[in-house]
């Protein structure tokens, strides 16, 4: 599936990843292939995603994800990589 990372200055990361976990306003969850289609708010925390079997952690503050269709888009207003 395709992730889209995307903050207002930048397109942060665009490509293929096997699964992707963010923290939502009622916890934790994790997109994998074929998810069903879900809009959700995201809290400060963690967002992590894996690409060719590579971990990435980034430090968010909050923002809003949206997956349809093997498309995951989360729109950040500041990604931190001191993950």
């Amino acid at each position: 599936m395709k992730l889209d990372i995307i903050t207002p200055k930048q397109i942060y990361f665009s490509g293929e990843v096997t699964s992707v976990t963010l923290p939502g306003t009622s916890g934790f969850f994790t997109v994998w292939e074929n998810h069903a289609a879900l809009i959700s708010s995201l809290v400060k925390g963690k967002i992590s995603f894996s690409v060719d079997k590579k971990e990435t952690e980034l430090n968010i503050e909050g923002g809003f994800a949206e997956i349809s269709k093997n498309l995951v888009t989360v729109c950040l207003e500041l990604v931190d990589e001191r993950a």
